[in-house]
């Protein structure tokens, strides 16, 4: 049964009724003389280049968006007076920043000829307050394309996660095995997920990136390192923003994919522009038996490994006159899964057989509105709104059992650009969230939820000075409060009265990016970059049920990084190398006799580890449709020794590794697409690592994971206009191998499929 969440009350909706009057009436109120930019886009032989993306950027981000048409001809009127940034955002293609500066109603034509580029430019909206070019955000950030993702024929976002340096993902078994992202060292529940800006992780910052499709996905952007200053809890190691397609000209498409252990996969989707109006609609049904009937080491029969997944998703925007921007986003689904356990390797000895019977389900709702439009003396106001429900099923030979996480989010920012070069921004963000499961009980053994609220106070300033130097400093102060838990004194280790707790905590940014040399059209271009700051993340359900520790804290992490990016042949080729430092403190750990002198709760704030790295990648993009691309982590973690004794929380000992992450890793990816034929092949490799026994987990003790490498490859043809035949071959050696300790990876597999897309 899901417990109550009540909505905000009448002076939210008495106050959202006025914002939308507010908003209506400036969507109404058009600019009087306003400009019109207008040009053509060419590649480097001067022909046109249709369905291309043009950004015009301003002091606080995007103020215009529109795609080339057939002819490779763009227009975008209703210009404001004033200067702004042209950018253009092509797969395989780069072109020069253009400024402009109009005026007068006056209508401008900008020609535009793109060139080749290792990294297309992309307008990032997920690494501080005011969406920004990626080449001038001081932080690590990668982009994933939607052409990238058919490319390589990628089915989860977590297989798109895989050769982002500095994570790790690792996945229990085969598709729709618990999925977990481990980011620069830090927990798998350090990663804070949004889809189209609707946080979606459950109570604590845990998300399980298995039931993530990418269909309809415009692009993946992550940022790495603790991103508190900007998002607040749980966005304490990395941020992982999923962004689906909206807008641009009118488009239908389709896949089916058919292949091993009856894998059937289905997709459909539209998206396009009318006017002010945007939509983009998706929809993904995917069935596969995964290791049903398959033959264990031990001679047993794999049963119940079977898995559903169906995801549907949806955005509505406009872009009116006035500089109105508004957006609704929604998405559903659901997912079911057979959960065999864990099959494969036995270092004790003491696994029980094939579990017929264990299976759960998993069902998300998730919509979020969000408002953009200008107030006097050049501040633009942005106001959103989001609701997330959470609900998990779960069914094994102990009886039924049930979670759940649902959040409001309310969050205002007020934007102000003070000169050319100083941009601020300052706001309020407030959360509301309730965790349940059936595990936590109150004084009468009925299951009661765990309330927490939060209120997010936080400003970023932008710096730029002469275009070369780009300083960001950023802060965000957070008072959580945390409703009261009744006792459980029938529990096997009785719960007292946890009373409301009330924490604030300030986390800090400061980040710098510095060209070096010419800025533009140069043959070698040189940045570099730093950063420092702070993250948190709270206690979950189960820390907060199963303790007697009334003052339980959050996690926290202090992290410093230095990167440079080097451009060759005017962006063909670039280099990428990254070091970053965390130390992790206050982790929440079980106390137990070999820590009984740290502390006299069953569980609390005593562990400490940390965490270093290099991460480095290389991309080029040569003639002849060819692209090459490689990265490379190499990782130190370290387990420290607890607060006030010598020693670490069992099993580890004080030096041990961090279980789950390994010391290195790396994917080289080729490319190869012409106007006939598209083809990939991928290599990722990564060597042992430490994790724990996987029937009896820590009391089990410590085991290494063997390393591997995978090969994958694929091509795809176009039939006719708009039909295309793909196929893949994933681990093409069929090496058989773990990811995590027990739970067999996929073996060789094949799919086969077909792609089909119309557009005007």
């Amino acid at each position: 049964m899901r417990s109550g969440f009540p909505f905000p009350g009448t002076r939210w909706a008495h106050t959202l009724r006025r914002t939308a009057l507010c908003l209506c009436l400036l969507g109404a109120a058009r600019t009087a003389a306003a400009a019109t930019l207008a040009g053509r886009v060419v590649d480097p032989d001067g022909r046109a280049v249709p369905h291309v993306r043009i950004v015009i950027t301003g002091p606080l981000g995007a103020v215009a968006d529109t795609v080339t048409g057939a002819a490779g001809d763009y227009e975008v009127a209703d210009l404001p007076d004033g200067r702004y940034a042209v950018r253009v955002v092509a797969d395989g293609f780069v072109a020069p920043v253009a400024e402009v500066i109009v005026a007068g109603g006056e209508r401008r034509e900008l020609p535009i000829q793109l060139r080749l580029g290792a990294v297309e430019e992309a307008i990032v909206v997920s690494a501080s307050q005011i969406d920004a070019a990626r080449s001038e955000i001081p932080a690590s950030v990668t982009v994933i394309t939607a052409a990238d993702l058919q490319a390589r024929q990628i089915e989860t976002v977590a297989d798109a996660l895989r050769d982002v340096p500095g994570l790790s993902v690792t996945r229990s078994g085969g598709r729709g095995g618990l999925t977990s992202l481990f980011p620069r060292g830090g927990s798998s529940n350090y990663t804070l997920v949004l889809v189209d800006g609707v946080r979606t992780n459950t109570f604590g910052g845990a998300f399980d990136f298995a039931h993530l499709s990418v269909a309809n996905i415009d692009r993946i952007e992550v940022v790495r390192g603790p991103q508190s200053a900007l998002y607040g809890s749980e966005a304490i190691g990395a941020v992982v923003q999923v962004i689906t397609k909206r807008g641009g000209a009118p488009s239908l498409n389709g896949l089916l994919e058919a292949g091993s252990q009856g894998t059937v996969r289905a997709t459909v989707g539209t998206a396009g522009s009318r006017g002010a109006w945007s939509w983009g609609l998706g929809a993904e049904r995917l069935a596969t038996d995964g290791f049903t009937g398959a033959t264990s080491d031990a001679g047993d029969t794999v049963t119940n490994d079977d898995y559903t997944r169906t995801q549907a998703t949806g955005t509505l925007g406009y872009r009116g006159g006035g500089g109105v921007d508004a957006m609704v986003a929604a998405s559903l689904g659901t997912d079911e899964r057979g959960f065999p356990g864990p099959w494969g390797a036995n270092p004790i000895g003491v696994f029980g057989g094939i579990d017929a019977v264990s299976r759960g389900t998993n069902e998300n709702r998730r919509v979020g509105v969000r408002v953009a439009h200008p107030l006097p003396a050049g501040v633009r106001q942005r106001i959103e709104a989001s609701y997330t429900d959470l609900a998990s099923d779960f069914v094994s030979g102990f009886g039924p059992s049930s979670s759940g996480t649902k959040r409001f989010d309310g969050r205002i920012q007020e934007d102000v650009a003070v000169s050319r070069q100083l941009v601020l921004s300052a706001g309020a963000e407030f959360i509301r969230e309730q965790g349940r499961s059936t595990f936590v009980t109150g004084d009468g053994g009925q299951p009661i939820p765990v309330n927490r609220r939060s209120l997010g106070l936080f400003g970023e300033a932008r710096l730029t000075a002469g275009r070369r130097l780009i300083v960001t400093a950023g802060l965000r102060l957070e008072h959580m409060v945390r409703q009261a838990v009744e006792p459980d004194p029938t529990a096997f280790q009785p719960r007292p009265l946890l009373p409301r707790q009330s924490i604030r905590s300030l986390n800090p940014k400061l980040a710098a990016v510095y060209t070096v040399g010419p800025l533009a059209g140069a043959w070698a271009t040189t940045r570099v970059r730093a950063s420092a700051g702070t993250g948190i993340r709270p206690p979950d359900v189960f820390e907060i049920a199963f303790t007697d520790n009334a003052d339980l804290q959050p996690e926290r992490s202090r992290s410093v990084e230095a990167g440079v990016e080097q451009q060759l042949a005017r962006g063909a080729v670039v280099l990428d190398a990254a070091w970053f430092g965390n130390r992790y403190d206050d982790l929440i750990v079980t106390v137990g006799r070999a820590l009984g002198g740290a502390s006299r709760y069953r569980t609390d704030n005593i562990s400490n580890a940390r965490a270093r790295g290099l991460e480095l990648s290389a991309q080029t993009r040569l003639p002849y449709g060819l692209r090459a691309a490689g990265t490379y982590t190499r990782l130190a973690t370290e387990t420290l020794a607890v607060d006030g004794l010598g020693a670490a929380p069992p099993p580890f000992r004080a030096g041990d590794p961090l279980i789950r992450r390994p010391g290195h890793q790396g994917a080289l990816d080729l490319r190869y697409a012409t106007s006939r034929l598209s083809a990939f092949a991928t290599v990722t490799l990564r060597s042992r690592m430490l994790d724990l026994e996987p029937n009896f987990g820590g009391s089990g003790g410590l085991f290494d994971t063997p390393g591997y490498a995978v090969i994958d490859f694929g091509a795809a043809v176009p039939l006719r206009r708009g039909l295309e035949l793909f196929g893949r071959i994933n681990n093409a050696a069929n090496r058989r191998y773990e990811e995590t300790l027990g739970y067999p990876a996929l073996g060789r597999t094949g799919l086969v499929g077909v792609r089909v897309a119309a557009s005007r």
